[in-house]
């Protein structure tokens, strides 16, 4: 059921479409809380057909303790990973099977071809900023779009691509916390990042004007981050899943008074037209990604390094001051600084007095510090940090993106 709220209407998640064709039934799959179109009957599309295939024998890995081991799930692989289709046309795609489908966590196949070029994940479909992120990293590499950020890991463990590329935070909307749950319930390492700039459109079919719409789709955030720009035209706003997905929605629900928020790329993909460009309240938008990988890289000197690391603190006054000043003590510059409760331990118990316990969070605490794992004292860094620390993980090593 859609819910009305302070001028948003949210609605259920919207999955990627599949196996439709260029008639009525495309829009089946759009459920929004309200009538777009009186002959769509948003029926479920039927199930892509599966097959058992072996699961990969599990890579033998580091024991860590407690709520820090590895998150390694059953899972049953199915079919195969349908291959990216590029498009040089503006025109919409009429056979939406010629788009690459999203994995999810439970649509992962043991099967691929080691001739291919680089393979990388993202989560969304075409047209997404992660992919866009993916692109500047490798340029020619083939993107492979996963449902979720989980099957995007999990795509990655299961050697099914070769990297993944995945939003950390945003210079509007801060930290995506779910990664960085992600990072450490999973044994990937981080091997580069990418900043990339934030240029959100409004887009409509072809022909329609601005004055025309009614209504616009996109992810919660992007909604948010062009606030001002939606007021002033007085439209509904409706959330989506992702920006690439509201594009894909009104491109094939074909409802001239819809309109969405998403990147050029997904314009030019979905054959729509670019009413606005740039309509984020705030101009300068960055979202910066992390790139992740199997194995890690082996760190130098040759360039600006940074280095990402998840630890915890013994208890006592006094002991977070103590363990950033190893850093500082060496002219090491914190770039990041995120808290995150332990999962399997919550609450710490302190008795001293008679009156009861206190209770309070235990944290993780991760850091990006501007060095090398190559340099000296980063290295003495670390080694001074263990005389605090109850568990320390370096999560990666790897160059700075210097480039918007």
């Amino acid at each position: 059921m859609a819910l009305r709220a302070a001028g948003t209407i949210w609605v259920n998640q919207i999955r990627p479409l599949s196996n439709v064709g260029g008639s009525d039934s495309m829009c089946r799959r759009c459920e929004f809380g309200f009538d777009l179109r009186s002959n769509c009957d948003f029926d479920r599309f039927p199930e892509r057909e599966c097959r058992r295939l072996a699961v990969l024998a599990q890579r033998a890995i580091t024991p860590v303790k407690d709520d820090e081991k590895p998150f390694t799930p059953e899972v049953e692989p199915s079919g195969a990973i349908d291959k990216v289709q590029h498009t040089e046309s503006r025109v919409f795609h009429k056979d939406l099977n010629l788009l690459p489908k999203p994995l999810s966590a439970m649509d992962l196949s043991a099967s691929r071809d080691d001739n291919k070029k680089v393979r990388v994940a993202y989560q969304g479909i075409a047209g997404a900023y992660s992919e866009a992120a993916a692109l500047k990293a490798y340029p020619n590499c083939e993107t492979v779009p996963c449902e979720h950020f989980e099957a995007a890991f999990k795509a990655v463990e299961l050697w099914l691509v070769d990297k993944a590329v995945l939003p950390i935070e945003n210079s509007i909307g801060g930290s995506i916390h779910r990664n960085y749950d992600l990072l450490l319930r999973h044994r990937l390492h981080i091997v580069g990042e990418v900043q990339l700039a934030v240029n959100h459109c409004l887009l409509g079919l072809p022909g329609v004007q601005k004055v025309e719409l009614k209504r616009v789709l996109s992810h919660p955030q992007a909604l948010s981050h062009c606030e001002m720009a939606l007021s002033k035209l007085g439209v509904v706003k409706v959330s989506t899943e992702d920006t690439a997905g509201a594009a894909q929605m009104v491109a094939t629900c074909g409802i001239r008074e819809t309109g969405a928020i998403a990147s050029a790329r997904a314009a030019e993909i979905y054959g729509l037209d670019i009413l606005a460009e740039k309509i984020q309240d705030d101009e300068d938008i960055v979202t910066r990604f992390l790139i992740l990988a199997r194995e890690p890289i082996i760190p130098g000197t040759d360039r600006p390094y940074k280095t990402s690391i998840v630890f915890t603190l013994e208890e006592g006054p006094g002991v977070l001051f103590k363990a950033l000043a190893v850093f500082a003590s060496r002219g090491i510059n914190l770039s990041k600084i995120e808290s995150r409760p332990q999962r399997n331990r919550p609450l710490r118990v302190v008795d001293d007095s008679n009156k009861g316990s206190a209770k309070y969070f235990d944290y993780l605490f991760y850091i990006d510090f501007e060095a090398s794992m190559a340099e000296p004292r980063a290295q003495n860094a670390l080694g001074h940090l263990q005389e605090f620390a109850k568990f320390i993980r370096v999560l990666g090593c790897y160059p700075v993106d210097m480039i918007l």
